[in-house]
């Protein structure tokens, strides 16, 4: 990817329209006069991109004013109900869709169980989703700002190409470009987890926070990485894959073409493998086939002591993850979420109590407040973003 080396007109435009819709987006109410001097802005300036966001409708004059300076000053407020947006996470095992204005206020949401396809029937059940939404938000009357859609799986996010996706067996799968081109609308696609982090910063637990790592822990792995409030892709848009962290040297040398190392052990799926081996090995006369993670973690607080060493062991490998995110990025929060995090009571607090002394700064681990629509909130802010040039602004130090 190519740096810019000059701001232009057009990019400084951009930049002035970004940074004023996210001020009046989190601090609304809020007089035109006050942005100004917020942002540092001339007074002429802030008025002009004001009027483009009223003309956009994404801003609305509250008919309420203020004093200042001796003067009434009309406030204005983000207009969440302006636009909906599509937005779909696309698990391996499990679809979910949901109908949602900018505000992240749901109007509808859908969810296939154990949808079970792969390869084009997946892309097939995914469209017939987005139809069924779609046809909801005809109803609504309100305008489709875009359609979002999270892949679990490594994405090129600008292309809106999945580039690989075992659960679904998609390998360089143009997935914005076919959605595009069946329903006439942008589309955004990025990773899941991306997706999530996204959606806890702006509407969960990591509002307030610029630095944090989302987890997810449920068929396998990932992270979502929050640095200076931007999500933060690597050069090959594959950060956050911690699914394939290396827990151990036995696991060096090998090649894991599916599911990665740490993930085959901790995840819902490496949790329930792990006990079913453990339980044969016993010869308890407990069924095994079918057992889950959250049989697991029933029988762990049943106390059961075959789940309370496969629940200790899972604190162990968990510990050793979130050990070496904290060591390399320093979060200030770390958001547990994906379907193993609803065993978050038995997991946090032996985590903290594993790594106390032996990092030097232990973070925030919580657990997320959007639970299965974390990654749908993640594409409000995406799909937001894609649609208005946005840009976000670090400086160095």
């Amino acid at each position: 990817m190519g740096f810019s080396r000059t701001v232009n007109a057009s990019v400084m435009r951009s930049i002035n329209f970004s940074t004023i819709l996210e001020l009046i987006r989190r601090e609304s109410p809020i007089s035109r006069s006050k942005i100004a001097e917020q942002l540092h802005m001339s007074l002429p300036t802030v008025m002009r991109i004001v009027d483009e966001l009223v003309t956009e409708n994404l801003v609305i004059d509250t008919g309420d004013t203020e004093w200042s300076g001796g003067r009434r000053r009309n406030l204005l407020k983000f207009n969440a109900s302006s636009y909906v947006v599509i937005g779909v996470d696309l698990g391996g095992t499990k679809m979910y869709g949901a109908v949602s204005d900018l505000g992240g206020n749901v109007i509808c949401e859908i969810t296939i169980d154990q949808h079970g396809t792969t390869d084009e029937e997946s892309y097939s059940c995914l469209v017939g989703l987005i139809q069924q939404l779609i046809d909801t938000c005809g109803r609504d009357m309100r305008e489709i700002r875009g359609i979002g859609v999270g892949a679990p799986g490594i994405t090129h996010t600008r292309e809106g190409v999945v580039v690989w996706a075992p659960s679904l067996n998609w390998r360089d799968f143009p997935l914005k470009e076919r959605l595009t081109q069946r329903f006439g609308l942008p589309v955004y696609v990025d990773n899941d987890v991306h997706l999530a982090a996204m959606g806890e910063m702006w509407f969960g637990v990591g509002a307030h926070v610029s630095n944090m790592v989302f987890i997810a822990i449920g068929t396998g792995i990932g992270a979502g990485i929050i640095l200076d409030g931007v999500l933060y892709r690597g050069s090959h848009e594959a950060a956050g894959e911690i699914g394939y962290l290396l827990p151990g040297r036995q696991y060096l040398g090998k090649r894991y073409e599916g599911f990665g190392a740490f993930e085959s052990l901790a995840s819902g799926t490496g949790i329930a493998e792990r006990a079913r081996a453990l339980l044969a090995q016993l010869k308890l006369g407990e069924p095994v086939d079918n057992l889950t993670s959250e049989d697991v973690f029933a029988a762990y607080r049943d106390g059961a002591d075959w789940a309370k060493h496969v629940v200790d062991e899972t604190v162990d490998y968990l510990a050793l993850g979130i050990s070496t995110v904290s060591v390399l990025l320093d979060p200030e929060l770390i958001v547990l979420g994906g379907g193993v995090s609803g065993a978050a009571d038995a997991l946090i607090q032996p985590i903290l109590d594993r790594l106390e002394g032996s990092i030097p700064v232990v973070p925030r681990i919580t657990v997320s407040t959007l639970g299965r629509r974390a990654a749908v909130m993640g594409t409000i802010t995406s799909t937001l973003h894609m649609t208005t040039d946005y840009y976000v602004l670090r400086r160095p130090i």
